[in-house]
């Protein structure tokens, strides 16, 4: 007994191991022999791809490499050598697994990790019950399938459960199973999984709950407000759940609260001045909910914050000055809800670790001084400033070199977009939005814009003359509607191998459109080349396999047929050539399109009779069909009216023709 209590007082002596995968062979316990075996054999039902490098773990597990509980991912008891720990996560398994997987002889487990593997939509194996020492698991990822085996619910000992991202359901009363039986769990995560049910108020019994999560679970009804107090609630993230509703509490100082997660839910009421008493609080998301009233001053309290998401809500009033107070936060998002009055924008300096800020949306009008050169401003990544009021291009933006995302559409910007503006974030910007204010042009523009990893463009409705911007090869989405553009359609656009939305619609851009532009085939949806002056045929671009989606050429001076590949768009939803010059029949073999569901062909030149329809030519989907001020003679057959059933059902409503990348288009001509 002596010399134990003198063990506690010897002096740390620095080991040669320490830090180190090598301790001691004295130290390490050995594997048994069943146990290395079964370990084995689990390895062996899967193919692996031994080309990644995150498949390291299982490379280790070799039958001559001995003393399993030297592998990687495994860990052995240090008395008894039970394997007692099994970590495979990202382990790049793939294969089905069932109850006679080797995996269920490591009986002595008390920790098993397989998440974000690929499991072949298997369901869960009724097996699990026998790893009846399990206190964590964890099977997020890994594309298990199915109903929630109930015997999951029989692993009593369990801390930690993690089901989440796999297409999984629970059944109705699952949720109440889980907090009636699984009663020593702290962390609970059922993200992504088919709840479909209600919060059962027994949760709110759940005292040892230390994270909770259910996004995306179908989850409905009232939220019980008393989960709000469990007194070890640290994380609780019940966003994208649309008919969930509940409010917030009156919080308690005792609340241990750090991360609050209601985005996309329909949560509503006020922000309770008691969000002060959540000192721990560092991230609070809960945009995209029926939030209302002001802002309460108390957020400023909050000092620990680093995420601040109250975005399309209905919150009023001014932003309060404690929000200045936050120096911890990155992001701070107020888009789109009633917030008015004037900000200083040099208020913001005060929070260095700013990088993202959004507050597009409101009634604010933004005041940005001179000052705000200084060299030590946050380094922005996202920043959203539209309907701002503001008039110039704010000029602290000339030291931002982080910038993924800039917004300052629907300003009143004018002039032209100054040089130092190509110089801004040239390698990290990825989406860039000038629209609607009055812009007329780059100071100088380059041959191609230089941003080289942009992806979306937007340069819609301002005044905008001379030649096409050329975007880089990067661009996914290009708009530049509604300017005084002039010229041809430079052949380097068709070298943007990548885009899937151009919207050149309502500029004067001139010439014949060019036979390229079959280059873009592979990865186009949207092509608005809608009222402009392009004349001559259009050319046979639409080759076999496109994606398109929209086509709009509508308000131009093209003359000749109507190409016949555009039969090869067999995605196309919408189509419009009116008020064009064209000379040709009507296009009944557009009929074999199967979604076509808009077709525009008023004032094109279209003539003769219309033929009675080819049961191969029948335009299955058609809903909106004009054909008005043409040459057609004749009598519409009224087989036609029999083959369309599209138009007995559904409803295009208002002038909406379609959607495409999320944009409206309405109407497609005028």
């Amino acid at each position: 007994m002596l010399f134990l209590h003198s063990a506690h007082h010897l002096p740390t002596i620095s080991s040669p191991y320490k830090g180190s995968d090598h301790s001691p062979p004295w130290l390490h316990p050995v594997c048994h022999d069943d146990e290395s075996f079964a370990l084995l054999k689990f390895k062996e039902s899967f193919t692996i791809n031994q080309s990644a490098s995150a498949c390291s773990k299982v490379s280790s597990w070799k039958p001559e490499s001995g003393d399993c509980c030297r592998w990687d991912g495994v860990k052995c008891n240090a008395d008894t050598s039970h394997v007692i720990s099994l970590d495979l996560s990202s382990s790049c398994l793939y294969g089905s697994i069932n109850s006679t997987s080797s995996l269920f002889q490591l009986v002595h487990l008390q920790s098993l990790n397989l998440a974000e593997n690929h499991f072949n939509f298997s369901r869960i194996p009724t097996a699990f019950r026998q790893l009846s020492r399990l206190t964590n698991l964890n099977l997020s990822a890994s594309a298990f399938s199915g109903q929630i085996t109930s015997k999951v619910l029989e692993l009593s000992n369990l801390i930690s459960l993690d089901l989440s991202y796999n297409p999984l359901k629970l059944q109705k009363s699952g949720l109440k199973s889980i907090a009636q039986k699984l009663t020593n769990l702290k962390e609970l995560d059922l993200s992504g999984v088919d709840i479909s049910s209600t919060v059962p108020n027994i949760f709110a019994n759940f005292s040892t709950l230390t994270s909770l999560f259910l996004r995306d679970c179908g989850l409905h009804g009232e939220f019980p407000i008393e989960i709000f107090h469990l007194p070890n609630l640290q994380y609780l993230l019940v966003g994208h759940n649309t008919y969930l509703t509940g409010s917030l509490p009156d919080f308690n100082k005792s609340s241990p609260l750090q991360y609050l997660g209601l985005t996309g839910t329909s949560f509503s009421g006020e922000l309770p001045n008691s969000i002060c008493n959540l000192k721990s609080l560092y991230y609070f998301a809960a945009g995209n909910c029926n939030f209302s009233g002001p802002l309460p001053s108390s957020l400023g309290n909050l000092t620990q914050l680093i995420l601040l998401n109250l975005y399309v809500n209905r919150l009023h009033g001014s932003i309060p000055q404690s929000i200045f107070r936050l120096v911890n936060l990155e992001n701070l998002n107020l888009f789109s809800n009633r917030l008015s009055g004037t900000v200083e924008f040099d208020l913001f300096l005060k929070l260095k670790n700013l990088k993202s800020l959004q507050l597009s949306g409101n009634n604010i009008s933004l005041l940005i001084k001179p000052a705000c050169t200084n060299a030590t401003f946050p380094k922005f990544e996202i920043l959203t400033l539209s309907s701002l009021g503001l008039s110039e291009f704010p000029d602290f933006l000339r030291n931002q070199d982080e910038l993924g995302l800039l917004d300052l559409s629907h300003n009143k910007i004018h002039g032209q977009i100054p040089k130092w503006m190509l110089n801004l974030s040239k390698n990290t910007l990825w989406a860039l939005d000038l629209g609607f204010n009055s812009l007329i042009g780059f100071d100088k523009l380059p041959v191609i814009l230089p941003w080289t990893n942009l992806q979306y463009l937007s340069l819609d409705s301002n005044k905008l003359r001379g030649s096409l911007p050329i975007p880089p090869l990067s661009v996914i989405s290009y708009s530049v509607s509604n300017n005084n553009l002039t010229g041809e359609i430079p052949h380097l656009m068709c070298n943007l191998s990548s885009i899937a939305f151009l919207d050149l619609s309502s500029n004067y851009l001139s010439g014949l459109l060019p036979q390229c532009l079959g280059n873009l085939s592979d990865s186009l949806v949207f092509l608005n080349l809608h009222d402009n002056n392009f004349h001559g045929t259009i050319p046979q671009i639409f080759v076999e396999g496109n994606k398109l989606r929209m086509i709009d050429f509508s308000q131009n001076r093209l003359q000749g047929g109507l190409p016949r590949s555009l039969a090869n768009c067999t995605m196309l939803e919408a189509l419009n050539l009116g008020h064009n010059q064209m000379n040709d029949t009507f296009p009944f073999w557009l009929g074999i399109l199967p979604k076509l569901s808009v077709l525009i062909l008023r004032s094109s030149g279209i003539y003769g009779a219309m033929r009675n329809p080819n049961r191969n030519f029948d335009f299955p989907n058609i809903r909106i069909i004009d054909l008005a001020s043409n040459d057609i003679t004749g009598k519409l057959p009224s087989q036609y009216f029999k083959n369309w059933k599209a138009m007995q059902v559904g409803h295009v409503k208002g002038l909406v023709y379609m959607q495409a990348n999320g944009t409206s288009t309405t109407p497609m001509g005028k």
